[in-house]
């Protein structure tokens, strides 16, 4: 009889994330991660101390995933570079209901007491930077104004995984255009 495949931590991550995105993270546990596998949990916790070293390990994952995401929306949609990432950030929210709600909202880092904690989020500060040379604004008012299209598109994108709201694209595109520019004006009048 031939020797069973080893069960790798790249197994396991990429078969968390297959029942995350059919049935959501609160699914996930040794017992469904093995079924899936078709082994014991034994090789899981070979891998992994406990569930929440893998549960650590596989947001780190799953974030590389949402990433991987916008650059491959970048790279089919036709549209200005500063509106991929609120219009990836609220299509990831449709097409990947489930792990949007883990990452951005169950088990979203980010913690806010002042709006310029916004900034001490991994990336946040680069990608206002993008965004304000994108625009053509001033880094600091660039700034502000990638903070409010924060807000406003995790808004709309919390409201999209939820299923309280259905827009098709070019809805979402018309709202975030008119919203940054509304934005930007109220930027320059003040």
């Amino acid at each position: 009889m031939p020797p069973k495949a080893k069960i790798t931590k790249a197994m396991i991550l990429d078969t968390v994330l297959d029942i995350t995105r059919e049935t959501g993270f609160e699914t996930v546990n040794a017992r469904s991660i093995a079924n899936h596998l078709q082994c014991s949990t034994r090789p899981i916790f070979t891998c992994y101390e406990n569930m929440e070293e893998l549960k650590k390990e596989f947001l780190i994952f799953a974030y590389q995933h949402y990433k991987k995401y916008v650059i491959d929306y970048q790279t089919k949609a036709d549209i200005k570079s500063y509106l991929i990432l609120p219009l990836s950030y609220i299509e990831f929210a449709q097409k990947e209901t489930y792990l949007f709600k883990l990452l951005f909202i169950d088990d979203m880092d980010l913690q806010m007491e002042e709006t310029a904690d916004f900034y001490n989020e991994v990336d946040n500060e680069k990608m206002a930077k993008r965004f304000s040379d994108d625009m053509g604004l001033e880094y600091e008012i660039g700034k502000t104004i990638f903070l409010d299209l924060f807000l406003y598109s995790h808004g709309i994108a919390v409201l999209t995984a939820t299923k309280k709201m259905t827009l098709d694209r070019d809805s979402v595109e018309k709202m975030i255009t008119n919203m940054l520019s509304a934005f930007i004006q109220d930027e320059k009048l003040s």
